[in-house]
């Protein structure tokens, strides 16, 4: 995928010793040089976890810290972090699951760590550290590949493509980076894979190191002590395959003898899951064809380099795809989006003789061919055939013991079918990629604990061996916080639907009322949501309040930015809206929940997990469902107070909190458990907003 292990030495070399632990100490002690030098006031929680952290990296073991809002986490883990770094050489990798973080970590957090290492004369070493953002090839634009597209335009694109490569041109001669989210609109997919470094086209045997964007990155993360990754590409990457994980002759995650800290560690289970599986969809197997050559346009990368017989194959291979994606439509999902596949042979293999044709051609076509761009692009899409054929052998199979398999429908027009699959249970992969690294391994969030204890994350992701701790926030949550619960709405289906989104719509609409700053509301469910954003819509703009819905044209980034803009604003958000959200100040006053966060027991994963918790004679609720409510609960309730001087409401508009037995530890989880129980008739008298 990234390609960054070619030229890496594959043994351990030795290391002179890691200065952290005694830095990190004078750094976070009391009257220490981060009063010193930056002015920062001292945390006990921060000198505490930076201390820690430190000695994880000396010793190169797992660590698992849960540090409350406020501890000030990502300095605890960035100073002793490149400390580390730079006094052996190595590479520290830095992980988020939010681009809200990354970017904190990219444009402040890591200024301050220069700031600081600036500041005293003991520092000064650090304070030239180099760092770089990691992102997928794909990403990237390949100037060689373009060159080559805009010479090759009429045996490689439709007329009507011409203009569109004709913007990613002009636009190639005023970018910095050749990033494609800077590239706006975003360029059409079919031409972008044409000209984007994901391709053996774009390799430093065919491109020129100072103008290749994406070989300018390969130099930059190479050369850096800090690399700052996403979750989603760290475990693609990782699920890849490379000669650093595992084995103690070339210990590290994803680059020789590096270091990891996993922030925002409580998303780990799922974003692991999501990419240590298959995902083929109809829509990338026809791209992935009609790159080759599309019979309709007549164009494709085989127009001139293969002949009548090539052409037809893949032509084949079209049909065959579009009768194969066809039928999974019409029969396993012909009554719901996502269905479960539990026997093999859930439909016939008819992809697999004409992509075996076809993989056997270009095989043969690319033999003829000199050594050089056109055959290594040749050879990179006959592996690409030969990916396909695996994922289908494997789909139709059932071919991995432990994983789930299932099927599922998307896209705006619900007309892409894709072939899934994920671990049952992702700890045994965990454990041996990650944890089992020979190198240090730091996963730290706000929300690792249920019940006080960090043991059940640490069961669900392999690392029951790290060391575990816990240090609380430092804000006065007791001032700072009112919590009210709704006793009075009807449990989860003990009303009819309409009149239960009633009531909801009813005290969202009151709750809002009350408090003059902003309200984020959180729902579990899209059509919910949908359905009360409806309702109350024309009240909000009524009233003067700005209203932002999760699903439109905005971005979840430029949602957030506007509530921190507009200070009274109201936003409706589901799922991505619990966790990682920033709003400080009197912008997010009063955080509403809707529904306590259960998964839907339906979804494949979960229902296989349910199964294999059974067949141990657990309890699927218990070990399963409960913590991960417990933890996005938690989540979301983090919105609120995300400085010292914040003020707001919790208000949770599920009396199963009171109703049922599992409640309590909703309550409990709270960082002020002390609530006011309020219904229609007393919340009038009850509801005294802090703004």
């Amino acid at each position: 995928m990234i390609g960054l292990h070619d030229d890496s030495p594959s043994a351990t070399p030795a290391r002179p010793p890691s200065r952290a632990p005694e830095l990190a100490a004078k750094v976070f002690a009391p009257g220490g040089w981060i009063e010193e030098g930056l002015q920062l006031e001292h945390r006990p929680q921060q000198d505490r976890m930076a201390r820690t952290v430190a000695a994880a990296l000396r010793d190169d073991a797992p660590l698992l810290f849960e540090a409350g809002t406020g501890v000030g986490k990502s300095l605890a883990y960035l100073v002793p972090g490149i400390i580390h770094a730079v006094d052996q050489a190595r590479q520290l990798i830095v992980s988020t699951h939010t681009i809200s973080l990354q970017e904190q970590i990219e444009l402040n957090d890591l200024k301050v760590c220069r700031r600081l290492f600036q500041s005293h004369p003991e520092l000064k070493p650090y304070a030239d550290f180099k760092a770089a953002v990691l992102v997928g090839k794909s990403n990237y634009l390949c100037p060689t590949r373009l060159g080559h597209a805009l010479a090759d335009r009429a045996s490689l694109f439709a007329d009507a493509d011409y203009t569109e490569l004709q913007r990613i041109a002009d636009w190639a001669e005023q970018t910095e980076t050749g990033l494609r989210h800077e590239l706006r609109p975003a360029p059409r997919a079919e031409v972008w894979e044409a000209v984007s470094a994901d391709s053996s086209g774009c390799s430093r045997k065919h491109c020129e190191g100072t103008r290749c964007f994406y070989q300018q990155a390969r130099t930059r993360i190479r050369t850096a002590q800090v690399v700052i990754v996403n979750h989603a590409l760290l475990f693609a990457l990782m699920n890849a395959g490379g000669e650093t994980t595992g084995g103690a002759e070339a210990r590290g995650v994803l680059f020789p003898d590096d270091c990891l800290v996993l922030d925002e560690a409580h998303t780990v289970p799922e974003v692991a899951t999501q990419n240590f599986g298959l995902s083929l969809s109809s829509y990338g197997v026809d791209r992935t064809l009609k790159h080759l050559f599309n019979p309709k346009t007549q164009r494709g990368l085989l127009r001139r380099l293969g002949g009548p017989e090539a052409r037809q194959l893949v032509a084949n291979a079209l049909e065959a795809a579009e009768q194969f994606f066809n039928f999974l439509g019409a029969t396993l999902l012909a009554q719901q989006p996502i269905v479960r596949v539990r026997e093999p042979g859930a439909a016939e293999p008819l992809l697999d003789p004409p992509l075996e044709a076809l993989h056997r051609l270009l095989g043969r076509i690319a033999d003829k061919l000199e050594d050089g761009r056109d055959r290594d692009e040749l050879l990179d899409q006959r592996q690409r055939i030969k990916g396909v054929q695996a994922s289908l052998t494997e789909w139709l199979s059932l071919g991995e013991k432990g994983q789930v398999y299932w099927v599922e429908r998307g896209g705006r027009r619900q007309t892409i079918v894709t072939l899934r699959s994920a671990p049952v249970d992702v700890a045994p992969e965990l454990r041996r990629r990650l944890f089992g690294a020979g190198t240090a391994v730091i996963c730290t969030s706000a929300t690792l604990a249920m019940g006080g204890t960090i043991e059940p994350f640490a069961a669900r992701i392999g690392a029951e061996a790290a060391r575990h701790e816990i240090v609380h926030s430092p804000f006065d949550f007791t001032r700072h916080m009112r919590v009210f619960v709704a006793s009075d709405v009807p449990l989860p289906g003990a009303q009819d639907a309409r009149l239960a989104l009633e009531t909801l719509a009813d005290y969202i609409a009151f709750a809002t009322s009350q408090v003059a700053g902003g309200s984020l509301v959180l729902f579990t469910s899209y059509t919910d949501m949908r359905a009360v954003a409806a309702a109350l819509e024309p009240g909000f703009v009524a009233a003067g309040r700005p209203f932002l819905l999760q699903g439109g044209d905005l971005s979840r980034t430029e949602l957030a930015r506007q509530m921190r803009a507009r200070k009274n604003a109201i936003l409706f958000g589901t799922d991505s809206f619990w966790t990682g959200v920033d709003v400080p100040g009197d912008a997010l006053s009063q955080v509403i929940i809707t529904r306590l966060p259960f998964d839907p027991p339906t979804h494949p994963i979960t229902e296989a997990r349910s199964d294999w918790i059974r067949d141990r004679g657990g309890s699927p609720f218990n070990e399963l469902t409960l913590p991960e409510a417990l933890i996005k609960f938690r989540q979301g309730v983090g919105r609120l107070i995300r400085t010292g001087s914040d003020r707001g409401v919790i208000t949770i508009l599920d009396s199963r909190v009171l109703a049922k037995s599992y409640g309590r530890l909703f309550i409990d989880s709270l960082p002020n458990p002390e609530f006011v129980p309020m219904t229609k008739i007393t919340r009038t008298e009850i509801f005294r907003p802090f703004t």
